[in-house]
């Protein structure tokens, strides 16, 4: 372990089927949930109208973020030094699929403007402005190591203060995401920014 970490993960985010975790302590259990995030987006913010326009996939990330993100100041930073850096194994193939449908009739642009899997990491920077490095990663699982060694790398070279990364996948309607919330200086959870701190917080 290094001294003096490079950052630290400060807060994380876990959503799975009709369960939400924040810090490692269970924040929503609702089996019971019909439309979950539906459900969410009235529990947390409710007041954001272009969310019913979002495919699944740019719901379940900005649903993470919009819970990791609660009660963080952002006036500390410029726009241009917070990245937003995402992965997942599916792409954007949930959306995809419903869109090649379309063609056979009339093509739908509101579903075309999801039928790349980066577009929920625009949906997260316009929510909250914003503006610095920004990347999405296709990988078969979560891969740990590359995600630490990517946003270990940004912070190393100081092309972010701060970093929002994670893993979320949606497919034929069975999901997952993890969100970290990651800064220079520690505050909340204050775990240093290692490979294994990241993996141990979305296996656990």
């Amino acid at each position: 372990m290094l001294e003096h970490p490079i950052a630290y993960i400060n807060h994380a985010v876990k959503i799975r089927p009709a369960q939400v975790w924040k810090d490692g302590s269970i924040l929503f259990d609702k089996p019971d949930q019909t439309d979950f995030f539906r459900y969410l987006y009235d529990a947390c913010s409710g007041q954001y109208p272009k969310f019913h326009k979002m495919d699944p996939l740019a719901k379940l990330g900005w649903l993470g973020s919009e819970i990791l993100l609660q009660g963080i100041d952002f006036s500390r930073y410029q726009p241009e030094d917070i990245a937003v850096i995402l992965s997942n194994r599916s792409s954007s193939q949930h959306t995809d699929e419903k869109y090649y449908k379309t063609i056979e009739n009339i093509a739908s642009p509101a579903l075309f403007v999801y039928t790349l899997p980066n577009i929920v990491i625009g949906e997260i920077s316009i929510r909250h402005k914003f503006k610095g490095e920004n990347s999405f990663f296709i990988f078969d699982t979560f891969d740990t190591v590359s995600m630490h060694g990517y946003v270990n790398a940004l912070f190393a070279s100081n092309q972010a203060e701060a970093c929002l990364c994670g893993w979320v996948e949606y497919y034929d309607d069975r999901y997952e995401a993890v969100l970290y919330w990651l800064e220079k200086d520690p505050q909340g959870l204050a775990l240093p920014l290692e490979e294994q701190e990241l993996k141990k917080l979305y296996l656990k």
